[in-house]
């Protein structure tokens, strides 16, 4: 492994970053420019009808951030001048041939110039449509490393994947990739180009049966029918764990990293604590209950929540291009987590977020402090069920009744009540299994190229990705959930 200065390998270098409008993409991105200012180009795919809309876009949901700001307080006036000359938007979707890229002139020159390839496109809808997450999240994958095999200057194929690939795994997790059609049952063969052939009969017997308004449940419910059959939870880990199959497969010679991040969370340090954009898995649960909408949720006390700070997983990118150029061996992944070096326990989530909200209350939109109290952790789906039917159902049966005898007098107040009721229990069916996770993620490989980048002297401070470093109370007291509230909860 022929470590050398990230920020010297960096130099000049042409980027291609898929999905770049995504947290983590553009946490990466910043890292990259504000490091290493002398990079050539950064070519920033991202779906767009034209160029102007791509520009658009670019200033607006990339550059536009704060996250950019520390950027800006160095290059003060040449800011502008700057992101001209580096950065460059690219209108493009990875679900098609040639990445959707219709300028011709343009593709050649990404072409002729691009190093590293990294992808960060994807759909994390847990129960997204099966046909949009198979074009996104596993052709698109596809799509993605067979435009880079026709870059003549390529060094690398950077893939984010995640590391609940792994299903609903116990144990110690191993960095191990996937085999050709493997599927985590190991009941069934899983045949992609299956998958995508019954897409297209679902599809058009959607159409002949003229269910055009029913296509979109049709197509959520065939996903998750779909990963259930094959040993996975939902739609969003399959069509992964089948993208990183495709990846394997077929990347020839082309160095190749797949990194399986945990639930990347709001930065630790770099470019500044805290900053994160939309609810990821767990900040839902975080903000519901600042706003004094949860009392319970399903969770046992004792096990291991495994999040990692944005900038850590950055940080890990970054080395690992650094790392892996040049070398055509069998893909590298790495685990980017926590629960192995630093385990952190929901019970210690769930007190950190209690002792926040308590200090700093939530203020509703009447203007008023919202109150918290203690939540009930429900340790098992049966608990949870049997603490739903006491503390909803029941009493919703009962309003129904009512509402019959007193002439639908109570319809609105019941159909209300029975709605939340119907969402969280979804909600709880799609993160049980992240929620009830017993695995431990190992991290083997990651520690290998930490423990090299270290010893060749690489600044740890900067480019830190040990979640040993991390105090847990200190960052959800005075980092995450501080950023959670500017950042998300008030936009």
């Amino acid at each position: 492994m022929d470590l050398c200065s990230a920020v010297q390998f960096l130099e000049n270098k042409t980027i291609l970053v898929s999905g770049a409008t995504g947290f983590l993409a553009k946490v990466f991105v910043e890292r990259v420019l504000r490091i290493q200012p002398n990079i050539k180009r950064l070519y920033l795919l991202m779906r767009a009808a034209d160029v102007n809309s791509a520009h658009q876009r670019l200033h607006k949901e990339v550059l536009g951030k704060e996250l950019f700001s520390v950027l800006r307080g160095i290059l003060g006036s040449n800011i502008d001048s700057f992101f001209h000359e580096k950065v460059i938007p690219v209108p493009g979707d990875i679900s098609c041939e040639n990445l959707g890229i219709q300028d011709i002139t343009l593709r050649k020159e990404i072409w002729r110039n691009t190093n590293i390839v990294v992808n960060c496109a994807a759909t994390t809808n847990f129960d997204e449509r099966y046909d949009v997450a198979l074009a996104i999240n596993t052709m698109g994958a596809l799509n993605v490393l067979n435009f880079a095999k026709l870059c003549p200057a390529v060094k690398m194929l950077l893939h984010v994947s995640t590391a609940y690939v792994c299903g609903e795994g116990t144990g110690h997790i191993m960095e191990e990739p996937f085999c050709m059609g493997e599927s985590l049952n190991g009941t069934y063969k899983l045949d992609i180009d299956g998958q995508k052939k019954l897409v297209d009969e679902k599809m058009k017997e959607l159409l002949v049966d003229g269910r055009r308004e029913g296509i979109a449940f049709a197509m959520k419910e065939l996903g998750m029918e779909r990963a259930k059959f094959y040993g996975w939870p939902n739609t969003y880990v399959f069509t992964k764990a089948m993208g990183e199959m495709l990846v394997g497969h077929f990347k020839d010679n082309l160095p190749t990293v797949i990194i399986r991040p945990t639930m990347v969370t709001s930065t630790f340090k770099k470019p500044f604590p805290g900053w994160i954009e939309g609810f990821k898995t767990i900040d839902s649960v975080l903000a519901s209950y600042g706003k004094g909408k949860l009392k319970c949720f399903l969770a046992s006390p004792e096990l291991v929540l495994d999040v990692i700070p944005a900038d850590m997983v950055a940080n890990a990118m970054i080395v690992s291009m650094v790392a892996h150029p040049y070398q055509p061996c069998d893909r590298v992944i790495y685990h980017i987590g926590s629960s192995l070096r630093n385990p952190l326990k929901f019970s210690s989530v769930r007190d950190f977020t209690t002792r926040y909200f308590t200090k700093n209350p939530w203020i509703n939109k009447n203007g008023k402090l919202v109150k918290t109290g203690k939540v009930t952790m429900l340790s098992s789906m049966p608990t949870f069920l049997c603490y739903m039917r006491i503390r909803f159902l029941l009493p919703l049966k009962g309003l129904y009744w009512l509402d019959a005898i007193f002439c639908q007098h109570f319809k609105r107040v019941y159909m209300d009540l029975d709605r939340k009721v119907k969402v969280a229990m979804r909600l709880v069916e799609l993160y049980k299994p992240y929620l009830l996770f017993k695995g431990i993620f190992d991290d083997k490989n990651l520690e290998k190229l930490r423990v090299a980048a270290m010893e060749m002297g690489l600044n740890v401070d900067e480019f830190g990705f040990d979640p040993k470093c991390i105090d847990w109370e200190d960052y959800f007291i005075n980092i995450h959930l501080p950023g959670l509230v500017r950042y998300v909860m008030k936009q």
